[in-house]
């Protein structure tokens, strides 16, 4: 990791707000933290609009506190709960068209590899079932047949949560919804397998209840995107 455009410049920082001098300070750009040491240091999300006691959001500060260089990582993401957390981190985030997420980190690599040729730039989609396995499908199929990389994570909540309650491709059958109401009549896309499939080079199913293989997984598949290919994290 690089500390050198992560800096105060020097008169500037009794002007700067204290969060951010504590960021620079206190935070994980140019360190290396275990996640069994989240909370003794300042992580790069905080404060979100996200639903108190959400296992989401608690993927989310794992997700960051795991970027193997957050200073050079661009996350993207769509419509969705998690974009409400993923926004307020201090990592650049951009808000992609609900189910283009993938044709935009495409696009983004591409023309990171040319701006910056001699240093690593990690490009992360983190997206929910929707935006991914439904809308996105077509977008997110073919930036795996086209073996970019990048590394995607699906945070997969079996439902549109934020549209009032339509079964999705990954809601388990028979599932009762609002649009569901006599329960969902066919089978849970096999996301993994799909993965596997298109040629994603790392594939693996994640859960927050173990962080400190959740933190390890994240790890490999944003390193083994770097120099190998598409890789994919069910969450």
């Amino acid at each position: 990791m690089s500390l050198k455009y992560v800096t105060i410049t020097t008169g500037f920082e009794n002007y700067m707000p204290k969060d951010y001098v504590d960021l620079v300070r206190f935070g994980q750009f140019g360190k290396e933290y275990d996640i069994q040491e989240l909370g003794t240091f300042k992580e790069l999300v905080e404060e979100h609009p996200m639903c108190a006691g959400c296992f989401m959001a608690y993927f989310i500060r794992v997700f960051y506190a795991s970027l193997p260089n957050p200073e050079d990582t661009i996350v993207i993401g769509t419509a969705g709960c998690a974009r409400l957390a993923l926004s307020q981190a201090a990592v650049p985030f951009i808000y992609g068209n609900y189910g283009d997420t993938n044709a935009v980190a495409s696009g983004l690599k591409r023309a990171l590899k040319i701006r910056f040729p001699d240093k690593e730039k990690d490009v992360v989609v983190v997206a929910g079932d929707g935006g991914l396995m439904d809308i996105g499908f077509g977008m997110t199929m073919h930036s795996w047949f086209r073996r970019e990389n990048f590394t995607t994570i699906m945070v997969d909540n079996e439902v549109y949560g934020n549209t009032g309650g339509q079964e999705s491709g990954m809601t388990r059958k028979g599932i009762q919804l609002k649009m569901a109401p006599k329960g969902k009549k066919f089978d849970k896309i096999n996301a993994i397998e799909l993965a596997k499939d298109a040629g994603c080079v790392y594939v693996a199913r994640v859960a927050p209840t173990n962080p400190k293989r959740l933190a390890k997984t994240i790890k490999r598949a944003i390193l083994a995107a770097r120099h190998f290919g598409p890789t994919f994290i069910h969450a």
